[in-house]
């Protein structure tokens, strides 16, 4: 159903949702499967994106600490480490700010200018990565922030030394793989439910 998709519930928190608490929604917004309200914000952001970007199977999306300081900086992840080298030209600062998303033109700008990248940093707002699979999505997203708390420890004691373009390029081959990226949260995910073992309870 490639104008459904699924996404969090809106009123249930992050930390407690499980996969019973996940909504199916139509590209109207109707919740077509699942007892919970749809969040109006997540569904113009990734409804447009789906729609607009048919090859991103997933997008993750979140306010974090980390990305939230970069974003207020007005900065973008700088290749200072391999990891970071994985969002090298990959990735886009979105500077534009009318308050909570929640008109479906704001959400299918925000589309439009994420563009062919795996990550969108949204200023005053919160980061959003894109993946070919729910996995990669995600590896990207919490590679993203780990990322930037990385750069702003660096900023914060002295001024970090970037790759140069050939290193980045060199890196970003290897660490920017989608493959990887997919493989990598295989790993984190071993470990999500085994913190987590309710996380599946339907």
């Amino acid at each position: 159903y490639p104008d459904q998709f699924w996404v969090n519930p809106f009123g249930v928190s992050f930390r407690h949702v499980k996969v019973a608490d996940l909504i199916c929604v139509d590209s109207a917004g109707r919740v077509v499967r699942g007892r919970h309200p749809v969040n109006p914000s997540a569904f113009v952001i990734h409804s447009k994106i789906h729609e607009l970007h048919p090859e991103a199977t997933a997008a993750a999306h979140g306010h974090t600490a980390h990305s939230r300081a970069l974003g207020a900086l007005g900065l973008l992840l700088a290749p200072i480490d391999q990891e970071s080298a994985a969002f090298y030209g990959r990735q886009v600062l979105y500077e534009e700010y009318e308050g909570p998303s929640v008109s479906l033109e704001q959400g299918e700008d925000i589309a439009r200018r994420l563009g062919d990248n795996r990550a969108i940093l949204l200023r005053h707002h919160g980061l959003i990565t894109v993946g070919g699979s729910l996995d990669e999505a995600v590896h990207w997203f919490f590679t993203y922030d780990s990322c930037a708390q990385v750069q702003l420890l660096a900023r914060a004691a002295g001024t970090p030394k970037e790759l140069t373009h050939a290193q980045a390029m060199a890196a970003g081959a290897g660490f920017g793989d989608a493959q990887l990226g997919w493989f990598s949260f295989q790993l984190l995910w071993d470990e999500i439910v085994s913190e987590q073992p309710d996380l599946l309870d339907e």
